[in-house]
């Protein structure tokens, strides 16, 4: 395996390992599904770390994703590496989290504003556009929903307001991604990008629709005040257990071949959505 490989890995087994250590007293005081909920920052932080270090270890290939207008785009990308790693330390030390997660949800907004948006017109049509920009937009609403869950006046009116929209945003990712899921039932589940799923793994278009109704049904207990906490610990709980079960045997596969590195986002990307909706259980009753 390539140094980057080994990196990605490593850094996701570090952030794991220290963010459940140092978040076992938060676990043991909360209770039902606040367990679950209260171990989103856990696994954000995690899929962050690995994130960074492939801005690390990679700039130079990711550097090409930086818009043309911007100057010094190796800088911009070793910038993200570092916002990204310094949030995934933010949330694993639990501390400074109100700065970090507002600044994380910044950091996607301006990833959609200065990458997204521009491309509209030449991929208007494609799916896989819309999907990868509403999964950025969907990465900022966790954001936004954990800063305003832990500012000292999330229980004002702009707090509150600022909680619902992004569980309202990420509620609508989760309905077009259910949609997507009954649609293109051939393409990996979770985050429904371009791979499809490999012919060795049993019963794809069930676990696509399961898959599929378990998003579609946090979708709409996100915006239900007294089902938010129980549909976002649900929901991340079904990402988690896919990122497990699915994401993580399809890497096995390919962690001896060129696919290495996509396996790794695969996996990571997947955590990040699942981290993203228990975030949304956050401040809620």
């Amino acid at each position: 395996m390539s140094i980057q490989v080994w990196g990605m890995i490593g850094a996701g087994v570090v952030a794991l390992i220290s963010g459940l250590f140092l978040a076992r007293g938060r676990f043991r005081a909360a209770s039902g599904a606040g367990r679950i909920v209260v171990l989103g920052p856990v696994f954000e932080a995690v899929a962050l770390a690995v994130f960074a270090t492939e801005h690390f270890l990679a700039a130079r290939d990711l550097m090409l994703i930086v818009p043309r207008w911007m100057p010094f785009p190796l800088f911009w990308t070793y910038f993200v590496g570092a916002a990204l790693l310094a949030a995934a330390i933010s949330f694993i030390a639990w501390r400074h989290v109100r700065w970090s997660a507002a600044l994380l949800a910044l950091l996607f907004l301006i990833i959609v504003a200065t990458i997204d948006l521009p491309n509209i017109p030449p991929h208007v049509r494609e799916r896989l556009f819309w999907t990868l920009t509403v999964r950025e937009l969907a990465f900022a609403s966790g954001a936004i929903v954990l800063a305003d869950s832990v500012w000292p006046s999330s229980t004002s009116t702009m707090g509150v307001a600022l909680m619902w929209l992004g569980r309202v945003l990420l509620s609508a990712t989760l309905v077009f991604y259910a949609i997507q899921h009954f649609l293109f039932p051939r393409f990996v589940p979770g985050v429904p990008l371009e791979k499809l799923t490999p012919a060795w793994m049993p019963a794809p278009t069930l676990i696509a629709y399961l898959v599929g109704i378990a998003l579609l049904l946090t979708g709409v207990g996100l915006l239900i005040r007294r089902t938010t906490r129980i549909a976002a610990a649900s929901g991340g709980m079904v990402l988690l257990l896919l990122t497990a079960f699915f994401y993580v045997p399809i890497l096995a596969m390919e962690i001896h071949t060129e696919l290495a590195t996509e396996g790794i986002n695969y996996v990571f990307d997947t955590l990040l959505f699942a981290a993203t909706v228990l975030l949304a259980g956050f401040g809620a009753d």
